[in-house]
């Protein structure tokens, strides 16, 4: 450990990428102090006395920044923060960093790449194919997506490159976001939504590309699934908790709604 007490000290919270690395070491004024570990009581003693954290899947809570009262930043290595307690950070103005444009065009793919996999019923035919099992594919169970009513919740970086690519399939695009004026939502190739509960019987298809926030959080749930249409889908490319999974798992069992996505083959 160094004896200049200049030295920032920061926490760098399980690997960054070489180079983010490299940038760090070639400071001269910093001391880097590297936890593997995502253990509350592991990071808490990582912590003591730092002056930033980078974050990769780790929870930053309270009393993990008790432990750093003089802590000036927390960076996260990806776009979502509610793993990060806001409330404290607040309380503190400390500022939080995120990584805007690292995979929005990853997810926005992986979106579209969900849809055309429930919608085509790939697990399915997939392997009734490779069995050369031909008969098993009628009834034909998959549909187009063409001419589809989709409904984005979330109008940011990603869910405005799903409106894209949708268009490109020739879907019919609604997108709900109440922080995102209507004209941004038109602009960007979609029909501005209100109301999304009023919309989600007319839907096939629903993305969420939404951040996870008190405001969010179980914003698809029983009565949700229960206006949609049967033949409809789902797919979460946001966060966990967005969609109430125990409800969720009612509506897939019951036959409420279609499909989801993400899922198992």
């Amino acid at each position: 450990m160094s004896t200049n007490t200049n030295l920032k000290r920061v926490l760098v919270i399980q690997p960054l990428h070489q180079k983010g690395m490299a940038m760090l070491e070639a400071r001269e004024d910093v001391e880097i102090i590297v936890c593997d570990s995502i253990n509350e009581d592991d990071l808490v003693a990582a912590a003591r006395n730092v002056h930033a954290m980078t974050v990769r899947g780790a929870r930053i809570t309270k009393r993990i920044m008790d432990s750093a009262p003089e802590l000036m930043v927390v960076s996260r290595h990806g776009v979502g923060y509610d793993a990060v307690d806001l409330d404290e950070m607040n309380r503190r103005n400390i500022p939080l960093c995120i990584a805007t444009h690292s995979n929005m065009v990853s997810v926005a793919e992986q979106a579209m790449a969900f849809m055309l996999t429930l919608a085509k019923e790939v697990s399915f035919y997939d392997p009734i194919a490779r069995r050369d099992d031909w008969a098993a594919r009628f009834p034909v169970r998959g549909f187009d997506l063409e001419n589809k009513n989709l409904l984005i919740v979330g109008f940011g970086r990603i869910g405005s490159r799903v409106a894209k690519r949708s268009n490109g399939f020739d879907m019919d695009v609604y997108a709900y976001d109440p922080y995102v004026d209507d004209k941004v939502i038109r602009a960007g190739g979609a029909e501005p939504v209100s109301d999304y509960n009023a919309v989600l019987g007319d839907m096939d298809v629903v993305a969420i590309h939404c951040m996870k926030t008190a405001e969010t959080t179980h914003m698809f749930a029983e009565s949700q699934f229960k206006a949609m249409k049967t033949s409809s889908i789902i797919v979460n490319c946001a966060r966990g908790g967005i969609i109430d999974e125990a409800a969720l798992y009612r509506a897939l069992t019951s036959r409420e709604i279609r499909r989801c996505g993400p899922r198992r083959a």
